[in-house]
């Protein structure tokens, strides 16, 4: 039975694809650290949908915890057809007086989760031929991000990592998206102890969720959710990296130390 797998499910982005693959009619593996609210999220969409749905609480950031992930999916036989990279989270302020331990994790979930899962399930899709992987990056991917300097680092990585497997893959009947959205309602900027960016121009989780989708559609390697974000990423790219920093880090150090 084919599946879709998608990680950080319990809120936000990953909630919201939740909800609109099982209306598509997706069997969902739901991965979360929140057991309870996992539970809750499956027999709502088993009984709405009449899918099939099963959770797997998991911290990803805890050593083998993608292999033991995986060995589960592999132990219950379920074929996951789609993966949804969406598990991840970011910090902002100076990073000299950032927690060293949270950094540290945050590209652990970021980056090397999103590997590790990317490659215990592309060889199945490869035997196959077909599959989708969506890695949910983020427009900060485009450029330095001065005060949120780890989190921006890992996004460009996640971005530049899904193009290159995505094309190794184009032959094998395979999308790997990198999903980018621009400032989104959701606890992101609380859990990163964040200054928003933006008060206008925010989308709504299911907004950038059927960007995603029509991305994955067209077979786009990237997709920028939005138009103002698509046209602030195209800026980004084309501006000098030090003109950029500059203003991202005149604009938001006053931000920073009002909060503080």
């Amino acid at each position: 039975m084919k599946f879709t797998l998608i990680t950080g499910a319990s809120s936000g982005i990953g909630e919201a694809f939740a909800r609109r693959l099982a209306a598509d009619g997706h069997n969902l593996v739901l991965v979360a650290r929140s057991e309870d609210k996992l539970h809750q999220l499956c027999d709502e969409l088993m009984l709405k949908h009449k899918i099939t749905a099963h959770y797997i609480a998991a911290d990803l950031t805890e050593f083998e915890a993608d292999k033991r992930l995986f060995e589960e999916t592999e132990r219950h036989g379920f074929e996951i057809d789609w993966l949804v990279n969406n598990a991840g989270f970011g910090s902002m302020g100076d990073f000299a007086g950032l927690e060293l331990e949270r950094e540290l994790q945050m590209i652990d979930l970021n980056i090397s989760a999103l590997v590790a899962l990317t490659h215990h399930y592309l060889p199945a899709m490869r035997a196959r031929k077909s599959g989708v992987i969506v890695n949910v990056s983020s427009t900060a991917s485009f450029q330095p991000i001065p005060y949120m300097a780890t989190y921006a680092a890992t996004k460009a990585f996640v971005t530049s990592f899904s193009e290159a497997v995505n094309e190794e893959n184009r032959a094998y009947g395979i999308t790997v998206t990198a999903l980018c959205p621009g400032p989104t309602d959701t606890n992101f900027f609380a859990v990163a102890n964040a200054v928003p960016f933006t008060a206008r121009g925010v989308q709504t989780s299911e907004d950038v969720v059927e960007n995603a989708l029509k991305a994955v559609r067209a077979g786009k390697a990237v997709k920028v959710s939005g138009f103002r974000n698509y046209i602030g990423s195209v800026l980004g790219t084309l501006a000098p990296d030090a003109l950029v920093t500059r203003t991202i880090g005149s604009f938001l150090r006053p931000k920073l130390k009002k909060k503080v």
